[in-house]
């Protein structure tokens, strides 16, 4: 078959309404991953983070109609099935895709991840397990859906290997990964078996994460991989790796069980990329205002900062500065290259910072002086003041504890602008001026400049 320039991915699925699970986290994965996709809904669901509370099967020859639609216009270079519902809907798919031969994943949802609301009665399961099951390249059940299929009871590694190879041999999948996410132990293990071989993904088990979504977007991301044409064990270790990311930085959204973030690694792929163009940009706008800035750099030097959003930034990794600071030397003002990890102090404060404020990613330091504070008031800025000699002991002996300190201090209350303090012993003053982005905290930074130069 003829290799699109940008691949097709069909998802064949529920909608959730709440966007964490179903066709919406498909589509959100074959974008993520660089390919088109295509649905074909097969049930709308009323459900969120609590549940599912109500779910209208879609006609199936409505479902094969969507099927043909697709496949004969765009055409597909691989398919996944989701929910289906009905023992009806799975024999009219299994149906319409004996007319066409791209791969086919079976991801057999047989109940709501986030609540164990059955959604496949015993005779949808029969017809799963005698239709649809030989036509997949893949099938991927999570520990209880190969229970259900198999009838092995699964609570060890050597059973999921059992329940793997049965899915092969006996019902005519053409390869299985049984996943480990159901089971214990501190690491989720899946197990793919495969042309009569067992291969193992391990990935850290994340206990804080989100977990609503996780079965559809791995599904999701192994068909988007054999949609490129890529092999399927890769295509698995790359799935693998989406979905712990998609774990990891999930946003806490509803009351319930929270949706994973299908597009986690490719914003904070594109995020780095603007982070770093921002601090570039804000150090230019400062050089290019040398004359101006100079007098008021500290001995320490002054550094520009910031931080990938929230939920991305965990820690000075994740923050873009500039490496050895803006320096005044003989010859003017100096200023390092930009890398994500060059700050510690200023890192550290608008990490935490943002704990409290996460749209404030960005910080700039200065040379304390009245002047500044001054006409930062009159530009309307929101100053706060910090006294370095009542910070407690146990913060100034304890790593990163200062800039804990001085967030605390202030944030938490009302959000400031403009942060300063007047020194102590073996402490230089400082202004810390604060900003969405490295850019906008450099313009504050020059108009609070320019109006002190003119007062």
């Amino acid at each position: 078959m003829e290799r699109r320039i940008r691949p097709v991915a069909l998802t064949i699925a529920g909608s959730d309404s709440g966007g964490g699970a179903g066709v919406e986290a498909d589509l959100k994965t074959f974008a993520a991953l660089g390919v088109h996709g295509a649905a074909a809904v097969t049930a709308v669901t009323a459900q969120n983070t609590l549940g599912v509370q109500a779910v209208h099967l879609i006609p199936p020859g409505l479902v094969a109609a969507q099927i043909r639609a697709v496949a004969e216009d765009m055409g597909v270079d691989a398919a996944k099935t989701g929910m289906l519902g009905s023992a009806e809907t799975i024999l009219e798919v299994a149906r319409v895709l004996e007319s066409y031969d791209f791969p086919l994943v079976v991801d057999p949802v047989t109940a709501a991840e986030s609540d164990g609301t059955r959604l496949m009665p015993d005779r949808a399961l029969e017809a799963l397990r005698e239709k649809l099951l030989p036509r997949a390249a893949l099938v991927t059940p999570n520990a209880l859906e190969a229970e259900m299929l198999t009838g092995i009871r699964i609570t060890s590694i050597e059973e999921a290997r059992r329940a793997a190879k049965l899915l092969v041999e006996e019902y005519g999948a053409e390869a299985a990964l049984v996943k480990g996410g159901h089971l214990g132990g501190r690491e989720s293990i899946d197990v793919l078996y495969h042309r009569g071989g067992f291969h193992e993904y391990r990935a850290p088990r994340l206990s804080h994460g989100c977990s609503h979504g996780t079965g559809c977007t791995l599904s999701a991301a192994i068909t988007a991989e054999l949609a490129k044409g890529r092999p399927l064990e890769e295509a698995v270790r790359t799935a693998k790796s989406l979905v712990t990311a998609a774990i990891e930085y999930a946003a806490r959204l509803g009351r319930g069980a929270c949706p994973v973030n299908p597009v986690a690694a490719l914003e904070m792929d594109a995020w780095r990329w603007r982070v770093a163009r921002s601090v570039e940009r804000a150090s230019s706008m400062i050089l290019q205002a040398e004359s101006l800035v100079a007098p008021h750099v500290p001995e320490v030097g002054t550094n520009v900062v910031e931080a990938l959003p929230a939920p991305y930034a965990r820690s000075r990794e994740d923050v873009a500065g500039i490496l050895g600071r803006i320096v005044r030397t003989p010859r003017g003002l100096r200023a390092g290259p930009v890398a994500f990890g060059a700050s510690d102090h200023l890192a550290r404060l608008v990490l935490e910072v943002m704990k409290y404020t996460p749209w404030i990613r960005s910080v700039i330091n200065i040379r304390y002086s009245p002047e500044l504070v001054e006409a930062a008031r009159k530009l309307g800025y929101r100053v706060a003041r910090i006294d370095r000699a009542a910070e407690p002991p146990e913060t100034r002996t304890a790593e990163g504890g200062t800039m804990k300190w001085i967030a605390r201090s202030v944030f938490p209350h009302s959000p400031a602008d403009l942060v300063y303090d007047e020194g102590d012993w073996g402490k230089e003053p400082m202004i810390r001026i604060f900003a969405g982005t490295a850019v906008e905290a450099a313009r504050k930074l020059l108009k609070i400049l320019e109006r002190a130069s003119h007062s």
